[in-house]
């Protein structure tokens, strides 16, 4: 039986609103090099000669050359940052703020250099390899619908661990989530004027707790969030590729809500 599609992914452009909004995205990267056992932050890691971070501000920047990204730092990073913007002259326009103790307060932070109205997209500093095609669904649905996050199927096997046993999940009602989590303006900066909880994981955590629906839409598998050594292997080996995306969206199971 073929795998019922997310209603949004069958809209026509005419279907969308037409309000006009300025599209953003904020790039956090708040990251340590402590998984990767390195005293440079893993942003700053170099892959084929350029830090993650400048692929991943590129990989925003070729999607939409008017995008405007934040970017969302420690402040003890950001003159290191500049530093590395000077010596491999990197021109891609982006504001710069630091951020805070957590990554709700870092958000926080880069949403106060947001102007209204705007598309607002949320991303890992650290994942360069969001594809063209996966953007485009986060922002194009998140524009019809409010919001929308990438995910992915889960294709390993699932246990969840108890205190002295652990049980099978069903791994087909999991969903692998990704970013960008793409949003209305309107509906993500009074979400974040919630109190800090840490069941706040990510941002969809914290509009879902402000009371909406959370929308859906394919991501990529190459959307890899760089933590570990072998990622950095993986990411080599992508751009050696030509990073050619797999699209999701015809195998990816989410039942319409």
């Amino acid at each position: 039986m073929k795998r019922p599609k997310f209603e949004a992914w069958e809209k026509s452009n005419n279907d969308l609103p037409d309000e006009q909004m300025t599209n953003y995205a904020l790039i956090v990267a708040g990251g340590s090099g402590t998984r990767m056992g390195s005293d440079i932050p893993k942003q700053f890691l170099q892959i084929k000669g350029l830090p993650v971070l400048m692929h991943t501000l590129n990989t925003f920047h070729a999607f939409d050359a008017t995008i405007k990204l934040v970017l969302v730092l420690p402040e003890s990073q950001i003159d290191y940052w500049q530093k590395l913007c000077r010596e491999h002259r990197f021109k891609v326009p982006h504001a710069i703020t630091k951020g805070g103790n957590t990554r709700f307060e870092s958000v926080k932070n880069g949403l106060s250099l947001v102007d209204q109205p705007a598309l607002i997209g949320i991303h890992d500093g650290v994942r360069p390899f969001v594809s063209p095609d996966t953007l485009k669904r986060c922002y194009h649905h998140a524009r019809a619908l409010g919001n929308a996050i990438p995910v992915l199927d889960a294709y390993e096997s699932i246990r969840q661990v108890n205190e002295d046993s652990s049980v099978a999940l069903d791994r087909s009602s999991i969903k692998l989530v990704q970013t960008p989590q793409v949003f209305h303006s309107d509906l993500l900066l009074p979400a974040y004027e919630q109190a800090y909880t840490p069941l706040f994981t990510d941002d969809a955590s914290v509009v879902e707790a402000y009371g909406k629906t959370i929308h859906l839409v394919a991501g990529n598998r190459e959307n890899i969030k760089i933590t570990t050594p072998f990622d950095m292997v993986l990411a080599e080996a992508f751009i050696d590729a030509g990073f050619e995306e797999s699209d999701e969206e015809e195998d990816l199971n989410i039942e319409m809500a």
